[in-house]
């Protein structure tokens, strides 16, 4: 994983005073980084009864579609307001720097899907948390959740506690 973790970049006080953003950028620009994580991403999950993979805009869009074609699987985006054309559900949730809100087509998924969520980055667990809320408003069962970077110190795990949490670098 040392590989991955020189591929993050720290940007302090971005997008605001007292954040170090853990920027993913030549992660992404590195064709077998990228292709590693996907790897190491959904390794935990081959064999098990995935039915769907969804990722919440933006960056999650990157590692979940990578992470659904490999698995040769839908993908589900989860997107901010107004982005979808289509009937959607919605849900609004707090970040570690203000709130915001995603949406989800609402015939994405259904009650017999078992859905695999992908992000970048576990923060606080408030996307993540909202991103389980959607799923599960449509009927479908959050099978677990997969993340590149997790920043343990913000404790976001505690808020998605009864679902299985896979992250590949951990910051303390």
């Amino acid at each position: 994983m040392q590989r991955l973790r020189d591929k993050i970049r720290d940007i302090p006080d971005f997008p605001k005073p007292g954040i170090i953003f853990k920027d993913i950028t030549p992660l992404v620009k590195d064709p077998a980084a990228l292709r590693l994580s996907v790897h190491q991403l959904i390794n935990p999950f081959l064999g098990r009864d995935i039915t769907a993979v969804a990722g919440m805009e933006a960056r999650g869009f990157i590692f979940g579609s990578l992470v659904a074609w490999e698995l040769n699987l839908p993908f589900v985006p989860l997107r901010k307001p107004g982005k979808l054309p289509y009937d959607a559900q919605s849900v609004s949730y707090d970040l570690e720097y203000g709130s915001a809100s995603l949406e989800v087509h609402n015939d994405a998924v259904g009650k017999n899907d078992r859905v695999l969520l992908v992000d970048d980055l576990l923060a606080t667990g408030g996307t993540a948390k909202a991103s389980c809320e959607l799923i599960e408003q449509l009927g479908a069962t959050v099978e677990a959740l997969a993340f590149v970077i997790e920043l343990d110190f913000l404790q976001g795990r505690e808020k998605l506690s009864h679902y299985q949490i896979h992250s590949l670098l951990h910051y303390t």
